[in-house]
């Protein structure tokens, strides 16, 4: 479950929305450090298919996931239109490259509704909650589920 979840539903919840392979998917903005034009990455040996490499964010080395491919949709390559969302998972810095930033949502908790009983296990994995808005289903992604735990990175 999200670790970033308002307790306080009269307060309202602002998060930001997303494209990735033709879906919504938002996240908390207080995860969100900053927007960033698609910049060509290096790539990694070895790494994970979803792990498209790292760039140089203001003399750090920060990873780039593809949301796509961690999501399970058909990768596409980037272009100067897709957009990193530079978020902080945990302690750590990591971009999440996307298809383009739809929107800005302020939400009360009651909202978010739960994921379908039959939703397979990858959707309840990354989709932590569902939101309607207007005709839009948006996933909220469960940012602490994006990187594998470092048990398993480890291994």
């Amino acid at each position: 479950m999200d670790t970033h979840l308002d307790p306080t539903p009269a307060k309202g919840r602002e998060l930001i929305a997303f494209h990735v392979g033709g879906q919504e998917f938002c996240v908390d903005i207080t995860c969100v450090r900053e927007l960033r034009g698609w910049t060509q990455e290096t790539p990694l040996p070895q790494a994970p298919s979803y792990m498209r490499g790292v760039i140089n964010l203001r003399g750090a080395v920060l990873p780039i996931v593809d949301m796509a491919v961690r999501l399970g949709l058909e990768a596409q390559e980037p272009t100067s239109r897709h957009v990193i969302l530079v978020v902080w998972i945990g302690k750590q810095l990591v971009g999440l490259l996307v298809d383009a930033v739809s929107d800005i949502l302020t939400i009360g908790e009651a909202a978010l509704q739960p994921t379908p009983e039959m939703a397979c296990d990858t959707v309840h994995a990354f989709v932590s909650r569902l939101l309607s808005v207007e005709d839009r289903m948006i996933g909220l992604v469960a940012l602490d589920h994006v990187l594998p735990p470092a048990e398993a990175q480890a291994a």
